[in-house]
């Protein structure tokens, strides 16, 4: 109860890997985390050159040590709209865009932008934990629709549509998937859209993964769909990347029908922006130079290289009894694993194997109840593909010695 209680209170997922860390007191194992999808700390990934450069040119040009204006320096905000467009059936411009610090902060603006009093909204579960967070702080309820784990993390459309009212102020959905590793069908975001629209709500599409899909099923913009139904879109460069610490993200009405261009809805999202710190100037002015000269062979590799990792996590851990992957992850950088507890002897939960598993392997999964699913466990495979094998192995070990079998052999 005490570990539940914990976790509870650490309602982020940095909070959660946080606590599992101060617990760790075996000093002659390496520490492997699988919690946080940072795939930066390995130098299997790292960012292009290019964009490297692009901010150190900035930096040194000595012009960008100043304010950038509220919603972002026009040029960014350009570049950004551009780079969006390419995958929708209509243009963005620099109006539709603003800057914000990393997609966190984007969230915060979609969230704070629809809260009004009496209103509600509905997230996935499992989901990102921010999310919740973030609508506890604006007074706004929240309402979790599943994503149905049979159907490959599929909304269940079924759900939001009794979950709504007259007070449901947006949907949110994440694609590709976190933390499932899942990517919706254009046929499955289609429905979604047409959902929304005959409840009359906007879609806030979280896309921070964005393009990284490598299996079957390519990546769709819920942009696509903004004719439909208004969208919110969501995302930043550190993911696809592979830049998290930069911290630059955006907030971008794909809105072709003008719902939130309306001159009180900008001023408000304009008067909300004076509030907030955006990204380094220089930074931000880097950003056309890193989105046109990234090549897409550096793309495919990062792709190739989750995908290997993916697979190895998939096989893995479908290997140990205790543990079963419904679903071979399509994209971004976590997946769902169930926690078979009826075959382990001495764990209550997904919250105690995972405290367990911190003090006698070194090894960090985060439980799923802190993404709202008890009983799974969250595993990031955006690592390289030696200390994720160790830490699966290792993994395998614990389950071992905590299994039923083991125990009533002796």
């Amino acid at each position: 109860m005490e570990q539940e209680a914990a976790i509870s209170s650490r309602i982020t997922i940095k909070g959660t890997i946080s606590l599992l860390m101060s617990i760790i007191e075996n000093d002659q194992k390496r520490v492997i985390s699988l919690g946080m999808g940072d795939p930066s700390a390995y130098s299997c990934f790292r960012t292009t050159v290019q964009a490297e450069q692009a901010v150190t040119s900035a930096l040194q040009s000595g012009k960008l040590n100043g304010y950038a204006p509220t919603a972002g320096l026009v040029m960014t905000r350009k570049a950004i709209a551009d780079y969006l467009a390419r995958d929708l059936p209509y243009d963005l411009t620099a109006d539709d865009v603003y800057i914000t610090s990393g997609c966190t902060q984007a969230i915060d603006v979609a969230l704070t932008m629809l809260a009004r009093p009496g209103a509600n909204i509905l997230l996935p579960r499992p989901g990102f934990p921010i999310y919740e967070l973030t609508a506890s702080f604006r007074n706004l309820e929240i309402r979790h629709y599943d994503l149905l784990p049979d159907r490959n993390w599929e909304a269940d459309l079924g759900a939001i549509q009794s979950l709504a009212d007259h007070n449901t102020v947006g949907v949110a959905i994440i694609n590709p998937g976190n933390p499932c590793g899942n990517v919706y069908s254009y046929q499955h975001l289609k429905n979604i859209a047409e959902t929304a629209k005959k409840l009359c709500i906007p879609v806030i599409a979280d896309e921070v993964y964005g393009h990284l899909a490598f299996g079957g099923t390519p990546f769709v913009p819920m942009g696509v769909f903004g004719s439909m139904v208004p969208v919110l879109t969501l995302g930043s460069l550190s993911k696809r990347w592979i830049v998290p610490g930069w911290r630059l993200g955006w907030f971008v009405t794909t809105d072709p029908c003008g719902t939130f261009k309306q001159p009180k809805v900008v001023e408000r999202i304009m008067k909300y922006c004076d509030t907030l710190g955006g990204p380094p100037t220089f930074l931000q002015a880097a950003v056309p130079q890193i989105i046109e000269q990234t090549d897409e062979a550096f793309y495919t590799q990062t792709l190739e290289q989750l995908e290997h990792s993916a697979d190895i996590l998939y096989r893995m851990t479908n290997e140990i009894p205790a543990l079963h992957c419904p679903y071979k992850p399509q994209g971004a950088m976590a997946v769902m694993v169930k926690l078979n507890l009826s075959v382990l002897e001495d764990i209550r939960d997904d919250i105690d194997f995972c405290f367990k598993l911190a003090k006698e392997e070194n090894v960090i999964v985060v439980p799923g109840v802190a993404v709202g699913l008890k009983n799974w466990l969250r595993f990031v495979f955006s690592v390289d593909p030696p200390s994720l094998q160790e830490a699966l192995g290792r993994i395998k070990l614990f389950s071992h010695r905590h299994s039923k079998i083991v125990h009533h052999q002796y």
